[in-house]
């Protein structure tokens, strides 16, 4: 039995990539990482949800596309293979399936129809309930929020902040609110941002479904790993493509590099890693919508398999490339530190494994 995308999952991924290609090539990337009052990134963002990616996982009542999370890794892949400046994962993944499953139906529609509109962005802070820090606490009480968030995904130009205490109820505060303090925080991958969220006594609208059950974060959880592993698919692969193509290029000795038989062996390495995550990446996007029963262990599988894997590639690619892969001239590093972020974005391996054993009751 064949299982893959479909034809319009393929026409949603191939319309992000070719936009990508066309608007923010190699150049493009360079000049948003290091110049920060550059518009392009803007640019990009816009371009990008003009193509309908923000509203992917919205339901169509609430004015969005109603598609599923195999959509949304399709998209994903894309993104990670065109390294794209844009924060995806954050306000279009975890936000709206947090909601979906979280929020009242008045909080549904306030926040739902405002996203798909694109009028409402939101950043995400759950890394207490991932992984405190000491330090590091929220504290939710009468409809108020007091602490700090180590590690927000995406909350730099966002409208609203979503936040969660170790217990996982969530709640959501307006960005520009008082009380609220965002340190951006510099992180090697430039192409997304990250921050710490100071909170002194902000009101919070706690979405009222996550005070009786975890549903709402681990689903959330669920999706934003299913979402990073993709990307660093679409990563890895991108830089098999450029491995190979530079060593059908690159001569040495009188002869193409891509002729010795080490690096013939590295190329074939990747490409034989990365194969069989195709499959496990769409299988965990599947289970997350039409298979619930495994979808907590297929999200942990695919998130710690893809980080090891990507990982490897994204040093045997840089070697393939040899003294030119440490370089700015090749962009090599952009795809090799997106990868190493996502590595650890929402858990990194040895923590997700072992939340996967604690699953299946080892």
């Amino acid at each position: 039995m064949y299982f893959g995308l479909s034809e319009d999952q393929k026409f949603f991924q191939e319309n992000v990539s070719k936009f990508l290609d066309d608007q923010c090539g190699l150049d493009c990337i360079r000049t948003i990482t290091e110049d920060s009052q550059s518009n392009l990134q803007e640019h990009i963002q816009n371009g990008l949800v003009n193509l309908g990616i923000n509203s992917l996982l919205i339901p169509e009542e609430y004015g969005g596309l109603g598609l599923d999370m195999l959509f949304t890794a399709a998209v994903s892949q894309s993104l990670g293979g065109g390294v794209a400046p844009f924060s995806f994962t954050g306000p279009y993944v975890m936000a709206p399936i947090a909601i979906v499953y979280g929020g009242s139906e008045g909080q549904k529609e306030k926040y739902l129809k405002g996203m798909s509109q694109n009028t409402i962005r939101m950043g995400v802070g759950f890394s207490e309930y991932i992984g405190a820090r000491d330090g590091a606490e929220i504290k939710i009480k009468n409809n108020k929020v007091s602490g700090k968030a180590l590690f927000v995904l995406d909350a730099k130009n966002s409208t609203h902040l979503m936040l969660s205490n170790k217990e996982g109820v969530i709640g959501i505060v307006t960005s520009d609110a008082d009380g609220v303090d965002i340190i951006d925080l510099t992180a090697v991958d430039k192409t997304r941002n990250f921050s710490e969220i100071y909170l002194n006594n902000v009101d919070i609208d706690v979405l009222g479904l996550t005070q009786e059950n975890n549903n709402a974060i681990t689903k959330s959880i669920d999706a934003g790993r299913i979402s990073i592993a993709a990307d660093s698919l679409g990563a890895s692969q991108r830089l098999i493509d450029k491995a190979v193509e530079y060593s059908k290029e690159r001569k040495q000795f009188g002869r193409v590099i891509g002729s010795f038989q080490a690096v013939k062996h590295m190329c074939a390495e990747m490409v034989s890693d990365l194969e069989p995550c195709y499959s496990l990446v769409w299988h965990a996007a599947h289970c997350f919508t039409y298979m619930q029963e495994e979808s907590r262990l297929m999200s942990c599988h695919a998130k710690s398999h893809l980080s090891e894997v990507s990982k490897l590639i994204s040093k045997k690619a840089t070697e393939v490339h040899g003294g030119m892969g440490f370089t700015d001239l090749m962009g090599v590093h952009y795809w090799f530190k997106r990868i190493g972020v996502n590595r650890h974005i929402l858990g990194a391996p040895e923590l997700v494994r072992e939340e996967a054993a604690k699953i299946q009751n080892f």
